[in-house]
């Protein structure tokens, strides 16, 4: 995700900051879900810097990195945003939350039976996890994920899904090259959309309402 132990902890703090204030911010219970999506990613980074300490190999770290990374994040994200999407498009999003699920319960199995291995590459980390069928369980998480940023009604969310689609072809690229990981700044970004989208579903204040003076009384 970051290209070194100390640029994930950073970040990672960073991000899981942000996540905090979304989460404090938060008016409706329905919209807790995505508010808190920068901290889990902040947590996620905070995770692989300790990956990095470990020397790669296979650690509990490795391990907690992939639980977050495959498994729950198909289901986080479809299903959060199903809760906070108006009445009105929740229809659509069940394809990505039930294609989230299927996902999710392939990733699940694959961890519980197979060891996760991470493996230090200069500048990137390479986490080895022998997932079946793996082209098909790589487009429905995808579409889990991906898919259900793109299809909600709001403008921010889908805005979100076009940054981390563009974020996870650069960081393929990336992470091809051998070169370094940039996951960490989309994060940084992904972050603050959702703070955007926090302060964007708020409630009017009271303060905001415009003064009317009544008629004094004779």
């Amino acid at each position: 995700m970051c290209w070194s132990a100390t640029a994930d902890l950073v970040a990672g703090t960073a991000v899981a900051s942000v996540g905090l204030v979304c989460v404090s911010r938060v008016r409706r219970a329905r919209d807790l879900p995505v508010a808190a999506l920068p901290l889990l990613l902040g947590v996620h980074q905070l995770v692989e810097a300790a990956v990095w300490g470990s020397g790669g190999g296979c650690s509990p770290a490795a391990t907690v990195w992939a639980v977050i990374a495959l498994p729950l994040l198909p289901v986080w994200v479809p299903v959060g945003v199903l809760l906070a999407a108006a009445p009105a498009v929740r229809r659509r999003l069940w394809g990505p939350v039930a294609v989230g699920l299927a996902t999710a319960a392939v990733l699940a199995y694959a961890l519980a039976t197979r060891p996760v291995t991470a493996e230090i590459r200069g500048r990137t980390i390479g986490y080895g996890v022998n997932v079946p069928w793996m082209p098909l369980v790589l487009t429905g998480y995808l579409f889990a994920t991906l898919g259900a940023l793109l299809l909600a009604g709001d403008r921010r969310l889908r805005t979100l899904g076009m940054v981390l689609a563009a974020g996870a072809l650069a960081c393929s690229a990336l992470w091809r090259l051998e070169f370094a990981s940039t996951w960490c700044a989309f994060a940084a970004v992904a972050s603050l959309l959702v703070l955007g989208w926090v302060r964007g579903r708020e409630p009017a204040a009271e303060g905001r309402l415009i003064d009317r003076k009544l008629p004094r009384r004779m």
